[in-house]
């Protein structure tokens, strides 16, 4: 449940993904167990997190957000990787590992080899149809002048 404060009349229920950065690790000692925190540092969701037409997730982790609520629960979190965009250095793409629970992802195929089936960075990168435009294609440079080798040499024996 997201609620946005304490007079908050109409909370809504809704998964929402909060994107930061790991600061801090703090251990909270109960004496019967004991409970991780993480404080971390979180990119704003309304202005530094956003999808590119592949459907890659991209953060701004400058554009700070959520700034009265900095800890999580080890149990709220899930690992993911930043990579800077190499168009905007501003912006990191969201990159997330498979899961790891391969229970269920386990198939044998028909030569009795073991698959595993696992989800990709991003499931709506484009088909690229390949005999688009092929009667155009060229594959001869013609802006560039070639030049033809006239002796073959051999590597000298030592």
């Amino acid at each position: 449940m997201q609620v946005s404060g304490a007079k908050d009349k109409n909370p809504v229920e809704s998964d929402m993904t909060f994107y930061g950065v790991i600061e801090e690790i703090w251990e909270l000692d109960y004496h019967a167990f004991k409970a991780p925190l993480f404080l971390c540092k979180w990119a704003a969701n309304e202005k530094g997190i956003k999808q590119d037409e592949f459907g890659f997730t991209l953060v701004d982790l400058n554009h700070e957000g959520h700034k009265k609520d900095k800890f999580a629960s080890a149990g709220q979190v899930k690992q993911v990787f930043f990579v800077e965009d190499p168009l905007d250095s501003r912006w990191s793409v969201v990159l997330t590992t498979p899961n790891r629970d391969y229970r269920d992802c386990l198939y044998d195929d028909d030569l009795g080899d073991t698959t595993l089936e696992h989800q990709p960075f991003c499931a709506e990168i484009p088909a690229c149809n390949e005999d688009e435009n092929e009667a155009d294609a060229t594959y001869l440079r013609e802006n560039v002048e070639g030049f033809w080798v006239n002796q073959f040499t051999t590597p000298r024996e030592h």
